[in-house]
């Protein structure tokens, strides 16, 4: 299967209870997916940013191409910056934000245990 740039679908929504909208692109859709729930592309402009939610069942993983952010988590806020891999699961929460001068751009994808 080859998914096109050209079929990717993009929107904008608030996530989580964060500050402003997150640009999201459906790199491949949910229903094309086994033991995932989502691989997407997020851009996160600058004062915006994901609310604090946990990950029960599943890993989430955040690969971060572009910008920087602070990711929130039970231990602590720490920077991230490109090439960094944040992840998340086993019942743990995090949260992630933009507070910097570029947009921060990131791939994230959830693995489900079943």
């Amino acid at each position: 299967m080859i998914i096109k740039s050209a079929d990717m679908k993009t929107s904008s929504k608030q996530m989580r209870g964060g500050n402003g909208e997150i640009q999201v692109l459906e790199i491949v859709p949910s229903d094309k997916m086994i033991h995932s729930r989502l691989f997407n592309k997020l851009t996160i402009k600058q004062g915006c940013s994901i609310g604090e939610h946990d990950h029960v069942g599943e890993v989430e993983y955040y690969y971060i191409l572009s910008g920087e952010g602070i990711v929130s988590e039970a231990d602590g806020d720490k920077k991230v910056v490109p090439g960094d891999v944040v992840i998340t699961g086993w019942g743990d929460s995090h949260a992630i934000r933009n507070d910097g001068a570029e947009d921060l751009v990131f791939i994230a994808s959830i693995s489900t245990e079943a």
